[in-house]
């Protein structure tokens, strides 16, 4: 369990000077820690998603006024997605300010990827039930900080959507994709993807999730087809 002090300590990296503590102690609580006295963060998790969603759409609305919703689409995800809430969440010392169970701990919780992005959105309703929507998005703004401005003005595909539109706009069937090989231990694999495209061109790359893997191998083979993204 987490003394107080560094539950206070986690308040002040964020900037949120909270009311109520206790919000955020759930927030911080994952579920292999729960207690009939003790409710993880799952919940605030959910609500922590939709405020999340709010104050990006806003922002974006606010950085581009010309944009229109097939240039936002592609903003919101980027700046939404699991990966990009997990690197925040690292940046700002979530993972140790986590509450798990024994069994997380051992298997390297506080670096998981998709248990660190629910934890922040998490944390984010947290700081929305304590006060309001306008210190959530304060928050929000704060902790994307130059990542809403970096996007603004770029259509921000994936590298797989734009993948898939070059390989569509030459009549060439969507790329597949194909794991070739995991190594690393079970609580933080690392995994190799490779990336096909009809026409026989091809790549590999390696990440810590097959997602990531994805992405990067669809970007080295856009890279060598000369489309960058």
């Amino acid at each position: 369990m987490k003394p107080a002090r560094d539950i206070a300590a986690f308040a002040r990296r964020i900037g949120h000077d909270f009311a109520d503590a206790q919000i955020l102690i759930e927030a911080l609580t994952h579920a292999s820690i729960v207690s009939p006295t003790r409710p993880d963060n799952q919940r605030l998790e959910f609500l922590g998603d939709r405020v999340l969603g709010l104050a990006i759409s806003e922002a974006l609305l606010g950085a581009d006024p010309a944009a229109r919703e097939g240039d936002l689409a592609p903003r919101f995800n980027a700046l939404v997605r699991r990966e990009t809430c997990a690197e925040i969440a690292r940046e700002i010392g979530l993972g140790e300010a986590l509450r798990l169970g024994r069994s997380e701990m051992i298997t390297g919780g506080r670096r998981k990827e998709a248990l660190l992005a629910d934890a922040l959105e998490a944390v984010i309703a947290a700081v929305y039930v304590d006060a309001g929507f306008e210190a959530a998005r304060d928050l929000v703004l704060r902790l994307w900080g130059g990542r809403i401005a970096a996007v603004a003005g770029d259509d921000a595909r994936d590298a797989k959507s734009t993948l898939q539109a070059w390989a569509q706009a030459r009549g060439l069937p969507p790329p597949e994709y194909a794991e070739t090989g995991r190594e690393g231990p079970p609580h933080e694999p690392v995994f190799t993807v490779e990336v096909r495209l009809a026409d026989g061109a091809r790549e590999t790359a390696a990440g810590r999730t097959k997602r990531q893997a994805e992405q990067d191998a669809a970007q080295r083979l856009l890279a060598r087809i000369g489309e960058h993204t």
